[in-house]
């Protein structure tokens, strides 16, 4: 699994991960394990594996760490 750093939670249940690479990676709440979406912080340390969603590359799994 990789890691990365909660960078924005919209309030319409999504929102983006940076990732070690530099690029943010989309999310969804049905997407989250281990937490809920009102629990998600922005600058938060999650894991994620990487899949591909309807609009190209997502965050899947996203866990806290």
């Amino acid at each position: 699994m990789a890691e990365g750093t909660i960078k924005k939670v919209m309030q319409n249940g999504f929102g983006f991960i940076d990732t070690a690479s530099g690029k943010d990676l989309f999310f969804h709440s049905s997407n989250l394990e281990g937490l809920t979406f009102e629990e998600l912080q922005e600058g938060q340390r999650v894991s994620y594996t990487e899949g591909s969603g309807p609009k190209g590359p997502c965050a899947e799994n996203v866990r806290p760490i």
